[in-house]
């Protein structure tokens, strides 16, 4: 229901719904004989508008099949009311809504061809001027179609913008661990090279003075040789710890990948087991939950994606489920199909299923 009322709550279409308010209340000067059906016309065009956002998030051929009713409804009333001049304002609201949703050139044929019906409607109703009404609301369509367009566009090319800075975060998320991750290598190397071979070499020096007969009861020579190996046990220990990386920062990562989105919100659980230090593993990782996150705002209409992480016999498991809604069969594209690309690079498992409650769940296995 909340995604139901925040869509009517758009700005367009607030604004159609005030145009159409205006059309109703022009109304009461319909003629008696016509009235209801004037009426009713008004209402099955007010509940095309109002549904076919909303059935076009669930089957886009229902969606587009409202956008061809209403045209057909605004034109009966034109022809109901030919001289009440305000129910041509009607393929206004039906062009500004078409222009969001299907191509330009489309909504412009579509637009041109609900043009000239007016314009025979009213010419054959006797209209004083059937050529200035058209033109003057061919203007007004123009001005809606260009401004929806460019408003959708504009949309589009942010949300667009959006995920690119998205990538780019949890990318420079995963470089910058990958980084400390290679300097902590090159710190304990370079210990263990340098320094320990040094105090190896020191710990030798100081037993051989310890077996001179001259030097072998002196308390300062046994410290020297019980701190150089204390030392060298410490080098050790500071060198293993470098070593033990504790892996690839997988939660910061993806949670950069999904701030900029406004929804679906990312619901993220990794088991205290899971060490991902292959940046390969962790990009597949983070592709994955990409291209979740893009089909279940895009298709789904989800509010939230769950992903859990954990490790099975030897495997990493990745579970992603939303709460939203699968619409008709599940069909792979190219996001999916890229998906599985991936996981198979990797010699891993990829499942699509569908869950319970009929959202989308996706199950990947990868070796670690």
């Amino acid at each position: 229901m909340h995604t139901t009322l925040r869509k009517l709550l758009m700005p367009l279409n607030l604004a159609g719904l005030c145009t159409i308010g205006a059309v109703a209340l022009s109304l009461r000067w319909i003629a008696p004989d016509v009235a209801a059906y004037g009426w009713a016309t008004l209402a099955a065009f007010v509940l095309a508008f109002a549904l076919h956002d909303i059935e076009r998030v669930r089957d886009s051929k229902a969606g587009d099949a409202l956008l061809v009713a209403m045209p057909l409804l605004a034109l009966l009333l034109v022809w109901l009311t030919p001289r009440g001049g305000t129910a041509p304002v009607l393929l206004v609201v039906w062009t500004a809504a078409m222009a969001m949703v299907w191509p330009l050139r489309r909504t412009l044929t579509a637009a041109l061809a609900a043009d000239v019906a007016m314009y025979l409607i009213l010419a054959r109703q006797d209209h004083f001027s059937p050529l200035v009404i058209t033109l003057m609301y061919v203007g007004f369509q123009g001005f809606a179609t260009l401004i929806a367009h460019y408003a959708t566009s504009a949309e589009r090319s942010r949300d667009a913008l959006s995920l690119v800075n998205a990538d780019l975060l949890a990318t420079r998320a995963l470089l910058a661990d990958s980084a400390r991750d290679g300097e902590r290598v090159r710190v304990a190397r370079e210990l263990h090279d340098v320094v320990g071979h040094k105090l190896t070499a020191m710990t030798l020096n100081l037993r051989a003075l310890g077996n001179d007969p001259a030097l072998a009861g002196r308390q300062e020579l046994r410290i020297a040789q019980r701190m150089s190996q204390e030392l060298l046990g410490d080098i050790r220990g500071v060198v293993q710890s470098l070593r033990d990386s504790c892996g690839l920062d997988l939660a910061t990562a993806l949670h950069a990948l999904a701030a900029p989105l406004p929804r679906p919100r990312l619901h993220l659980e990794i088991a205290d087991d899971v060490h991902v230090t292959d940046p390969a593993l962790a990009e597949t990782v983070l592709r994955i939950v990409q291209e979740a996150l893009t089909n279940s705002a895009r298709h789904a209409d989800a509010d939230t994606v769950r992903v859990a992480l954990s490790m099975r016999d030897g495997a990493l498991q990745v579970r992603v489920e939303d709460d939203g809604r699968l619409r008709g069969a599940l069909r792979e594209g190219n996001g999916l199909a890229g998906m599985r690309e991936r996981v198979a690079a990797l010699d891993g498992s990829l499942v699509f299923a569908a869950s319970p409650r009929g959202a989308l769940r996706i199950d990947a296995s990868l070796p670690a």
